[in-house]
């Protein structure tokens, strides 16, 4: 894996997380809106708008860079419309970095053939 290639899967990683918690936080203040006289959503809706913009220019950067197949991008599509669905791509996504880095380093160590 190229640096160009980490580097696209560790922003969407990044921004993965507060995406969700952004996502949950905006559910939040849409209940709290009917419930009560707490009204949030307006700035809660422009962070999480922001977030998710992010995160899908992220995604395509990965997608464009790592070749996913297409069932793989869609899936951490998927994940970013889904309320917890960052937090299982954050976590998807440390998975396959650190996979990379030790087949790299086998490879380097002349462990595997790969």
């Amino acid at each position: 894996m190229d640096i160009k290639t980490a580097t696209a899967l560790r922003r969407l990683r990044l921004v993965s997380a507060p995406e969700a918690v952004s996502f949950l936080i905006l559910l939040l203040c849409s209940v709290l809106k009917r419930t009560t006289d707490f009204n949030a959503v307006p700035v809660m809706g422009a962070i999480h708008g922001v977030l998710f913009v992010l995160y899908v220019i992220f995604w395509a950067d990965a997608w464009n860079r790592t070749k996913w197949p297409l069932g793989t991008a869609a899936l951490y599509f998927v994940l970013s419309v889904l309320p917890t669905g960052g937090f299982f791509a954050e976590r998807k996504l440390r998975r396959e970095a650190e996979d990379a880095v030790i087949a790299a380093r086998a490879r380097k160590e002349g462990v595997v053939n790969v």
